[in-house]
């Protein structure tokens, strides 16, 4: 497996704005849906809201149908959701996923964020 860049049409958004999703991230997603019987249909959701220690937190997820504001991208045969005000947010995003000593689960690195707390969870723009 490699990683999936998701680009999306938007005025003034370049290659540089794509949405990384790591061949590591791509793997555990693949085995959460298959340990846990999620179908296939489910989407993941990626996005954002108001909160957390910075500012905003991400919200990562699968839901069973996509909102009617949402843009549904692909991945590695996962359908991806990302509404369109989270979009802005998420322009340029690496999602990976750690497996080490110090750190366990999903990370987003944010090229974006001027602030992230501790946890890696929240962030500022």
């Amino acid at each position: 497996m490699q990683d999936v860049q998701l680009t999306f049409a938007i005025d003034g958004a370049d290659a540089n704005d794509a949405i990384t999703i790591t061949a590591r991230a791509l793997e555990e997603l693949h085995r959460i849906r298959r340990e846990q019987n999620i179908p296939s249909h489910y989407g993941l959701r990626m996005g954002i809201r108001g909160g957390g220690c910075s500012g905003f937190s991400y919200v990562l997820g699968f839901d069973p149908e996509p909102r009617a504001d949402d843009l549904v991208l692909e991945a590695s045969g996962i359908p991806v959701f990302i509404d369109r005000r989270s979009l802005f947010y998420l322009m340029g995003v690496t999602l990976d996923f750690a497996d080490g000593l110090l750190q366990r689960g999903f990370t987003f690195r944010n090229p974006n964020a001027v602030r992230t707390c501790g946890c890696g969870h929240s962030f500022a723009v």
